[in-house]
């Protein structure tokens, strides 16, 4: 039997032949600190008017100063359900809950009470986690990551497509009396393994209903293409990166974080050659001290004209 996990962010993020655009938080930019929730909230309502396709959200259990930065700060769940009561249709995503941080039975639940609530918008990108402090808090051996991960992707499916499933792994054992509801939406939330979750490609076009890389280079973006149409086939591919809309439309591009700055027409060329790739789904930041300028700047010289 074919797994049905087209919710309705899944559809709404891949539903069409053409590349989507989405945005991620915090849309204040501040990651250091907790971001003001009314300007955030705002925000939300902003980028779904201009058309962007998904709202995502960072899981960071622990802030790490070292690291840089707090994600959007309030715990992912909690802060996708703010956003859901305050959008519509836009999908809401995690990039990307660290699954083997978490406890599956939670993380089934929460997902789908999520999913429920905002009437199926909801698509998890999931991942092992990068914060090497983090897993000694949680008492987790780093070196387990890509073993737990597995074990919680199976969990996950088992407990969404199964009434009172008969399941065990490492974390615990469900013996067919006990169920967890509510079910997603769909057969199961949409996930979207994220990076190479120490997995091989094979895998995660097996287990994973689409992938969420980061920015790549274009010549290597393509042979990760390649290797991902071998192994998923038309399952969806999507890509976060950086984007700084420079004032001069002309402009050649420049190197920041995990993207470029550059021109709107070097950007239009470029979300045009993604899209020719095989890209499916774009998550982009927009730096800025002027948020709503930066998010509207890049709707109408960007992303409409592509």
């Amino acid at each position: 039997m074919t797994d049905s996990h087209e919710n309705a962010g899944f559809r709404r993020l891949f539903g069409g032949d053409e590349l989507t655009v989405g945005t991620g938080f915090p849309l204040t930019g501040d990651a250091e600190s907790r971001p003001p929730v009314e300007r955030e909230t705002e925000l939300i309502e902003h980028a779904e008017s201009l058309g962007y396709a998904g709202l995502w959200a960072r899981d960071v259990p622990l802030y790490w100063p070292r690291f840089g930065d707090a994600g959007q700060t309030f715990d992912p769940w909690t802060w996708l359900s703010h956003a859901a009561a305050h959008s519509t249709d836009i999908a809401l995503g995690t990039a990307s809950v660290v699954l083997p941080l978490r406890h599956p039975l939670h993380v089934a639940k929460q997902a789908a009470s999520l999913d429920r609530l905002s009437e199926g918008r909801f698509v998890m990108g999931v991942a092992t986690g990068d914060r090497d402090p983090e897993f000694p808090a949680f008492g987790v051996d780093n070196d387990d990551r890509g073993e737990l991960f597995r074990e919680s992707v199976d969990a996950l499916r088992a407990c969404w497509r199964e009434e009172y499933p008969d399941h065990s792994g490492s974390w615990g054992h469900l013996d067919g009396e006990l169920d967890v509801v509510p079910k997603p939406t769909a057969e199961t939330v949409p996930l979207l393994p994220t990076g190479n979750a120490r997995q091989s490609v094979e895998w995660l076009g097996e287990h994973g209903d689409g992938w969420l890389f980061y920015h790549l280079p274009m010549d290597t973006l393509e042979s990760y293409l390649a290797d991902w149409r071998d192994a998923a086939g038309e399952k969806p591919y999507a890509m976060a990166m950086q984007v700084a809309l420079a004032d001069d439309p002309t402009a050649d591009p420049t190197p920041v974080h995990q993207g470029y700055r550059a021109g709107s027409e070097w950007f239009v060329q470029y979300l045009r050659d993604l899209d020719a790739l095989g890209v499916d789904h774009l998550l982009v930041s927009t730096p800025g001290d002027d948020p709503e300028r930066e998010l509207t700047r890049f709707a109408e010289q960007v992303i409409e004209r592509v």
